[in-house]
């Protein structure tokens, strides 16, 4: 099978990342844009180890799950031509499929994967600045795309950056390369953080930049931790589960305004009282929210400049104990015992010391939360290994119309 190639294949089932399952004489083809049951004329993209990439070109036979969509490459829209509810059925099995294959621990059941508004659930996006115009990447390329029609972003979201791109036209735009957009849940607050390119000029920045919709600014060059602030403040916040919660632009905080209260209201539930250990604490959602619910005290682990700072002002005055320190080195040190230990880690999972030193705590309760199925299966895996046991598995849908799924677990010893 070589690249340019056409195939009629018969589509079985989801895979990890987006493309769908199917075989052409004993290989393993992976097919965008299509929908098990379905049969797609595919053209091929690359062969890699016996393992083929192609492309749906033309459906043969359609599955009642298509609907009508815009660009399925331009980001997060790998699943847009599939109807929502299948794509939480997609998303329970794809759950299924890792922990059956990477972690060799079949489910009892399917995972319930809880729903989410689709049009403009997002609060958080990373947007590209290129040759005048803003937008999103397509998938594994440079190429814009409309954000807009994504339908992640909100109406007056879209807005502004339409009116942002006609304020930076010309020289202003010249300065930048990317723009984090952070929102609060009602949107009341909007903030936008500009990375400036290498020899990027921020003088004239500011006067752009105030805009309707717009209630601050900062800059920075990409690798440089120091902010400028432009104009307006840097922050947004929300009350989340009682609890307030502020976060500077380039902070980590989940990204899906419906969503997000419902996933921290469930890993409240988990809790087997305190003391807790909150890792990957980020700006505090988890861990301050628990202290508002009376389940401290907390410590609370995060490295990252920018949302540990937020964690010690989200933090101030509570029974919350903040180390801005890398887990690695926080559970290496570590001598306390610990009711319940949360870990939140990014997409790449617990890394090998940080999963040794969780699991040497010999808490009772241990709560992961991931955004990525392979990741947690396989540390999942060492979990039930160092004898613990999966008591609960729920997932969200933090992310629609794509291939990820937030999933949450509870394990105890």
């Amino acid at each position: 099978m070589n690249r340019g190639e056409r195939y009629r294949l018969a589509i079985e089932r989801p895979a990890a990342g987006g493309r769908m399952i199917a075989r052409h004489e004993g290989a393993i083809v992976l097919v965008s844009g299509a929908i098990p049951g379905e049969v797609v004329d595919a053209e091929i993209e690359k062969t890699q180890r016996g393992t083929v990439w192609a492309a749906t070109r033309e459906v043969l036979e359609a599955s009642p799950d298509r609907v009508p969509a815009a660009d399925g490459a331009c980001g997060g829209s790998v699943f847009a031509h599939i109807a929502y509810e299948r794509q939480r059925q997609l998303k329970s099995e794809i759950i299924g499929d890792a922990f059956r294959r990477l972690a060799r621990m079949p489910l009892e059941s399917a995972t319930a994967v809880v729903g989410s508004r689709v049009d403009g659930h997002r609060m958080r996006a990373r947007l590209h600045l290129r040759g005048g115009r803003i937008g999103f990447f397509r998938e594994g390329t440079h190429s814009l795309c409309d954000a807009a029609a994504t339908r992640q972003l909100r109406d007056d979201t879209n807005a502004v950056i339409q009116d942002l791109e006609r304020r930076l036209a010309g020289g202003p735009a010249d300065a930048i390369s990317d723009i984090e957009l952070s929102e609060n849940i009602e949107a009341t607050e909007r903030v936008l953080h500009l990375e400036l390119r290498p020899d990027g000029d921020a003088s004239r920045l500011a006067s752009a930049l105030q805009i309707s919709g717009v209630t601050g600014a900062t800059c920075a060059h990409a690798e440089n931790p120091r902010t400028m602030d432009l104009f307006g403040s840097p922050y947004v916040s929300d009350v989340i589960a009682g609890a307030t919660l502020q976060r500077h632009a380039r902070s980590f905080f989940q990204g899906n305004r419906f969503l997000t209260p419902v996933l921290v209201d469930h890993v409240l539930s988990l809790i087997n009282g305190g003391p807790l250990l909150d890792l990957y604490a980020g700006v505090g959602l988890f861990s301050v929210a628990a202290e508002q619910a009376g389940q401290g005290p907390v410590t609370a682990v995060e490295g990252d400049r920018s949302s540990s700072a937020d964690l010690k002002r989200n933090a101030s005055g509570r029974n919350v104990i903040v180390k801005a320190d890398a887990v690695e080195q926080f559970v290496d040190r570590a001598r306390d015992t610990y009711a319940t230990v949360i870990v939140d880690p990014p997409r790449t999972g617990l890394s090998k010391a940080a999963l040794a030193g969780v699991v040497r705590l010999e808490a009772p309760r241990m709560v992961y939360v991931s955004c990525d199925v392979a990741t947690l299966a396989r540390d999942a895996r060492v979990i039930v290994d160092a004898g613990y046991r999966i008591d609960s598995l729920r997932a969200f849908d933090l992310f629609p119309n794509t291939a990820h799924v937030e999933t949450v677990i509870s394990f105890s010893c």
